[in-house]
Formats: structure tokens, C-alpha cells, sequence
């Protein structure tokens, strides 16, 4: 919730102000905390060191609701700095913060930690501090939208747990460096539950520890850099099974995981994944972390992009929770979370934004491998039908891009509107193997990246040899839709863009009464004129994500 900025954040607000100048008009309508710009923004505190790898180790209480442990934060030291910023969300509490087994001293500011370290911290060696913590976490209000702990039950009374925390922040239930520029190389999770009880994390399984407490331990190891929303818990009563798919990389193995009482349907449902990672490797090139395989997790919320434990509760129905967003019937064929969460793998947990501004990058090309994965099965028509069919859920209420360096998403239309954006930036591009392969490179050029906008988009522009600068203007930060206007003259028909941001000439492919033929044209913002005979209609092909008017 955003609340107004206390005195405390006065220094921290104008620097923020000075920072966000080119977008202060869009800043006023917001207050911002000191808590999110300290979340928000690479500090001192943060840029110095470099994360190398964690090893979380936390103990699941649920009876009272409870988490305890430690992170290990090994990291590479970039310049001279002796205060470090680690992140761990109130109600949570940080206990004690050691290095080579000596208490450090700590200082609270809201959600972050600032760690004074004694040892002289020499540029490029690689140390490690461990932060003990413990307490209630916040309690998820809306998971994942409003995440926090899911602490819920089975049908048979069960602890049925899990995490969601994207937007709201790893920091809600770990203590970690929370700002999504800086991944760990590696990060290994052990996680003890009630001895009746699974955990499923992400990475592979590397043992199970029964303990004299009646307890079990998990040990679980990630061997690729992970994005900190994306680790994970997941906990109960669960049933596992298991298959190895063959893919561009060679076997890769899945693995699967439902509550008893779900398990014939999950069987069923689940011979969705293979299907999807067939498509998903056609597209976009291969899965990304083949060596920590791919899980698919039942969960009591909808689901999320776990890296590597893709979580589902979906309901075991096609559609998104039995229904079809595209209202074309298409999405109905499908099944919406096990297609849109594990699409994620490339274009969020392959591909991380470094500012959450840019959660575009994301949901956009996430929301576009629906219509993908639609084409790829069905048709390119079923895809084009479906990607349109979405535009019915646009809002245009503001830009797609938030405000950087205070944790501030963009508006929701990153996920269809950001899609049509991509879908017209197809018919710009108007080469369906170029297209393939511009897709397939972004995911080989930024493997295991975190990156900018201005990084995708100047990799798109180049790539396609379009000047794409105007379109991603229009569409990620501004909130108007072009509109083509058009007249009837003599010998044809005049027409020009309104409704758009400085220097939109975009192409646009129009149709010359009833049946055809299209022709391709280039607006502007001046009157131009296309040659038509004895033709009274005018339309615009409807790949593009534009409006259309007749005026006088």
C-alpha cells in the first residue's frame, strides 16, 4: 500500500525526484515511501558487492505460522565498501549477522538492514556473511497478486504452504539482496517440515535428512543464476511422478507433484507440459535450465513462474480457472497457467528485468507465447484470432512502463496490450522466420541476463531492421492508441495518424473495399492519399493494434 512519504524520506524523495525528471508528470499522481526507494534503488549499499550465491536454510513451523533460519550471502567485492544493505520485510526480524564467526553490527531502517563489517572488504575477493532471522511472515492476502505465506489445508487436513511474493518481494519470507539487478550464480535451499510433510523447491533434489525432531530436511540446489520472486516453497502431503522429455538440449527432466486427492486429474492435466515445451523450444529456443530440470507444483493459489518449480492451481481445467480471455474459443484448448507461468521460463526467469518498470519485458512477451503456443498447434490464424480476441481486456488507463528506482510496476496492459504491441511489431518486421529467430536470439543473447527496455528494444530495432524507437514509445509510455483517420477523395482515399507520440510514422496495411487488396502504407501526422477506384471502404488489417476513423 502506498502511504505518504515520512519525514525521514526527505533526502532519499529528492533524490528520487532528480532521478525521475523526464517522468514527473506521472510521479506526481504517486507518493512513494522511504521504504520504496531503498527497495527500489541499487544504494551504495548494494553496489559494491556482487551476489555470488545464497544458501537459504529455513525451518517451516505451522503450527504457529512461523519461519526461522539463516541466509548464507557469499558475494565478490567490486569496490571499496563496508556497509551492506540486506532486505527482510517487517513483521520479520533479522537476530544477528555474522562473518568469519563474528557478530557484525546492524542497523534497521524500515525493510532494509545495513550491516557494518569490520573486516577490510579488498576488491575482488570473494567473502560471505550469514544472516540469521526469524518470526510470523506476512500472511499472502491475494496470492500471487498479494503474496506473502499461503498457509492452507487439504481436503484431508493437511498443511497444504507455499510461497508467492512477486511485486511484493523475496524479502517477505528471506533475508537477500531484493532488487532484481543482481542474481546469485548458484543457491542452494534447505527447507525442514513436519516429518508427514514435502517440500518441493527449486533445482534439483539433492537429499532428504530425516531428523530426530520428527522433522525432515529438503536439500535442494540451483546450478543457474535465479531471480530472488522466483525461489520458492512449496509444502504437503504431495504425490510425485516423473518423466524425461527430449528436447533441443537432450533429456530433460520433469517432475511432478500433486495432493492425493487431485492426483488422476494432475496426471491428466499435466501431459500438457511436454506439448508446451515442444512449442515453447520452436519459438523461443531451448528451455533455459535444463541442468536444474522443470517442475510442475500443485499450490493453493492460481500459480506462478517459479524458476523451475512452475506452480499451478489451476483446477485442472483448460482455459484460465475454466475460462477463455480471448473469447475466441482458442484459449479454451489449452491450459492457461501450465502455458502462460512456464512461458515465464524464458522471458523472466531466462530473461530478468533489472527495475520492475520494466515488468513489460516479462508479461508482454509471456501474454504473446499464448498466442504462440495457439499457432503453433492450431494454425497462424487461431493465433492471430486469439492474441486480438485479448484486446477486449485493455485498459489504456496508463503507461505499460512504471517509474524507475522505487519499485513501481506499469499498468496491467503489459500483458495484452503488450502482446498486440508485440504481434504488431510481427507485421512490421513482415518475415515469420526473421520473427522466429529474433525471439530465439534475445533468449540466446540475454541467457541468464538481467537487462533494460532499452536493451530489448534497441536489440529488436537492430535485429529486424526497423526503427522501432516511435512504436515502443507509443505503446510502453504512452497510454493513447493510434488512431487512423480517414476520408474519401477523389481516386481514392486520404489518411494520416492522430492520437500518437511525436515521430509515429509506423507502417499499416489497408484494405481497399470489401475484399481487398491490402496494401501497405506509411502514415504520418500530415494528410497522405492512396489511390483507389470506385471504392467507398477503407480498413485497416486487424494484426495491427490501432484504431480506425472516418471523418469528413
Amino acid at each position: 500500500m502506498r502511504k505518504h512519504t515520512p519525514k525521514t524520506a526527505i533526502t532519499f524523495r529528492l533524490i528520487t525526484l532528480v532521478l525521475l525528471l523526464p517522468f514527473l508528470a506521472s510521479a506526481q499522481r504517486y507518493e512513494f515511501t522511504h521504504d520504496d526507494t531503498l527497495r527500489g534503488t541499487i544504494t551504495p549499499e548494494r553496489a559494491w558487492w556482487d551476489l555470488a550465491f545464497y544458501h537459504l536454510t529455513v525451518r517451516v513451523q505451522p503450527t504457529d505460522s512461523t519461519l526461522s533460519g539463516s541466509t548464507l550471502i557469499r558475494y565478490r567485492v567490486l569496490k571499496p565498501g563496508q556497509t551492506m544493505q540486506v532486505d527482510l520485510q517487517r513483521p520479520l526480524k533479522v537476530m544477528r549477522v555474522e562473518q568469519d564467526g563474528q557478530s557484525l553490527a546492524v542497523r534497521q531502517d524500515g525493510n532494509a538492514y545495513f550491516v557494518t563489517l569490520t573486516k577490510p572488504q579488498k576488491v575482488g575477493q570473494t567473502e560471505s556473511i550469514t544472516v540469521f532471522y526469524g518470526g510470523k511472515p506476512r500472511v499472502a492476502k491475494r496470492p500471487p497478486w498479494d503474496g506473502g505465506l499461503v498457509w492452507s489445508r487439504d481436503k484431508s487436513g493437511n498443511w497444504f504452504i507455499a510461497t508467492a511474493c512477486q511485486g511484493l518481494g523475496a524479502s517477505a519470507w528471506w533475508p537477500c539482496k531484493d532488487h532484481m539487478y543482481d542474481e546469485p550464480d548458484s543457491m542452494a535451499i534447505s527447507v525442514t517440515v513436519p516429518e508427514d510433510l514435502t517440500d518441493v523447491s527449486n533445482g534439483r533434489l539433492r537429499r532428504v535428512t530425516t531428523n530426530n525432531d520428527h522433522t525432515r530436511t529438503f536439500d535442494w540446489y540451483v546450478v543457474n543464476p535465479i531471480n530472488n520472486y522466483g525461489v520458492n516453497l512449496n509444502i504437503g502431503r504431495y504425490e510425485h511422478w516423473s518423466e524425461t522429455y527430449t528436447g533441443e538440449k537432450g533429456p530433460l527432466a520433469l517432475n511432478y507433484y500433486a495432493l492425493p486427492e487431485h492426483v488422476d486429474s494432475a496426471r491428466t492435466q499435466f501431459k500438457q507440459v511436454p506439448k508446451m515445451l515442444k512449442a515453447f523450444e520452436h519459438w523461443f529456443g531451448p528451455y533455459p535450465f535444463y541442468e536444474d530440470g522443470y517442475k510442475l507444483v500443485e499450490t493453493p493459489y492460481l500459480g506462478m513462474e517459479h524458476q523451475s518449480s512452475v506452480t499451478y492451481g489451476n483446477r485442472f481445467r483448460n482455459g484460465y480457472l475454466g475460462r477463455d480471455l480471448s473469447r475466441t474459443g482458442w484459449g479454451l484448448l489449452w491450459d492457461f497457467i501450465i502455458v502462460h507461468e512456464s512461458g515465464h521460463e524464458w522471458f523472466a526467469n531466462n530473461i530478468t528485468y533489472k527495475d520492475v518498470a520494466d515488468m513489460w519485458i516479462h508479461e508482454s512477451f509471456t501474454n504473446y507465447s499464448e498466442c504462440l503456443f495457439t499457432e503453433y498447434y492450431y494454425g497462424k490464424d487461431a493465433g492471430a484470432q486469439y492474441v486480438i480476441g485479448c484486446r477486449a481486456n485493455i485498459r489504456n488507463d496508463r503507461p505499460i512502463i512504471g517509474i524507475y528506482n522505487v519499485n513501481h510496476e506499469g499498468s496491467s496492459d503489459m500483458y495484452y496490450k503488450g502482446g498486440n504491441m508485440l504481434h504488431t511489431i510481427r507485421q512490421l518486421v513482415d518475415n515469420d522466420a526473421k520473427w522466429r529467430q529474433i525471439l530465439r536470439g534475445l533468449n540466446k543473447t540475454f541467457y541468464h541476463k538481467t537487462v533494460t527496455s532499452a536493451q530489448i528494444e534497441q536489440y529488436m530495432s537492430q535485429q529486424s531492421g526497423v526503427n522501432l524507437k516511435p512504436v515502443f514509445d507509443q505503446y510502453l509510455r504512452d497510454s493513447k492508441i493510434p488512431v487512423l483517420e480517414y476520408r474519401p477523395v477523389a481516386g481514392g482515399f486520404q489518411y494520416r495518424w492522430v492520437n500518437c507520440v511525436n515521430e509515429f510514422a509506423m507502417p499499416v496495411k489497408l484494405c481497399l473495399g470489401e475484399s481487398g487488396p491490402y496494401v501497405k502504407v506509411q502514415p504520418t501526422s500530415q494528410w497522405k492519399t492512396v489511390s483507389a477506384k470506385n471504392e467507398t471502404l477503407l480498413t485497416v488489417d486487424a494484426n495491427y493494434y490501432v484504431l480506425s476513423k472516418l471523418v469528413p
